[in-house]
């Protein structure tokens, strides 16, 4: 079966129409942080099916994006991931996480999610940083071991930590 290539520019404009209104921490449109992702994906040489998955990760939970509309844009496997990516209401973190790990790809994008996550969590109020520290710790720091992801979450871990101390100042 013959794969159809995915056209970006169609998934980005829906993208952006899926996240229209929607807001960041620091007031940025929240598409910002989805291209970022994607971005990051796309610096470290990943696959255009990466980069959409990137793309599309918050689209199931943040907005009405329908299964369909997200699999008529990109295919069965980006579908699969957004699915494993989307957190369901009263899910259990150790299973999301399980879940995760079992999926490369669903692991690459998450990563990358994390670590703009955490760049842009310095504009957050003192005790999202915190819960936002400690989960990092608990659960991103083993699930990045050994990708290209460790390095930079340890160092926005560290920034992230930094500037809570410097508040305390």
């Amino acid at each position: 079966m013959k794969e159809r290539k995915m056209d970006c520019n169609r998934a980005l404009e829906y993208a952006t129409n899926k996240h229209k209104g929607q807001k960041r921490i620091g007031g940025d449109e929240y598409i910002s942080h989805p291209v970022a992702v994607s971005n990051i994906l796309k610096d470290l040489g990943y696959s255009s099916d990466v980069q959409i998955a990137g793309l599309f990760h918050d689209l199931l939970e943040d907005t009405d994006a329908a299964k369909e509309e997200i699999l008529e844009l990109s295919n069965a496997e980006v579908l699969e991931v957004v699915t494993l990516l989307t957190k369901e209401e009263g899910y259990d973190m150790n299973q999301y996480m399980i879940r995760i790990r079992a999926n490369e790809i669903a692991l690459v994008v998450k990563l990358a999610d994390r670590l703009h996550n955490l760049i842009c969590a310095v504009y957050a109020d003192e005790k999202f940083k915190k819960k936002y520290i400690v989960e990092t710790q608990k659960y991103y720091i083993d699930l990045a071991a050994g990708t290209s992801f460790e390095n930079p979450i340890k160092r926005a871990l560290q920034g992230l930590i930094d500037s809570v101390e410097k508040e305390k100042v």
